[in-house]
């Protein structure tokens, strides 16, 4: 028997809605027992909360160590700042005479670098307390949403 064109178009809608099908159950069979394969969690939701709870203060602890290595990199960068800047300075002296316009001009330059570094250093620095302070804040939510 020959299929007529519309038949041929139904059976291949047909095939296509059970491979759907097939696919879609499949997942739902393999995100089932990923998920609810803890029978215990599900019974006891309090182990969850104490877990919740331990990773809102791992977080926080991590937060605090970053901010203290992202402080510790801050000055360093101004001291390496400072440092060149003087270098430069120092390098300008030496090759010209004593009290020259060149000599004057850069020794204020090496100061105006060293100001702004520091200003910039604490305004980075304010920037990475702000961000702590907003994580910590959020993981203070969360954790209060799971209470």
């Amino acid at each position: 028997m020959k299929l007529n064109s519309l038949t041929k178009r139904l059976s291949t809608v047909g095939r296509f809605l059970a491979t759907t099908v097939f696919c879609v159950s499949a997942i739902a069979f393999v995100w089932q027992g990923a998920f609810f394969s803890n029978t215990a969690a599900m019974a006891n939701p309090a182990t969850n909360l104490i877990a919740t709870a331990d990773l809102g203060n791992q977080v926080k602890g991590k937060v605090s160590e970053d901010t203290g290595r992202a402080k510790g990199f801050i000055e360093d960068t101004k001291d390496k700042v400072k440092e060149t800047a003087n270098k430069n300075a120092a390098r300008v002296d030496q090759a010209t005479d004593n009290g020259s316009f060149v000599e004057r001009k850069a020794k204020t330059d090496a100061k105006t670098i060293e100001k702004r570094a520091d200003e910039d250093a604490a305004r980075t620095k304010e920037a990475v307390d702000n961000t702590k302070n907003v994580v910590e804040s959020a993981v203070d939510k969360i954790k209060d949403a799971f209470r």
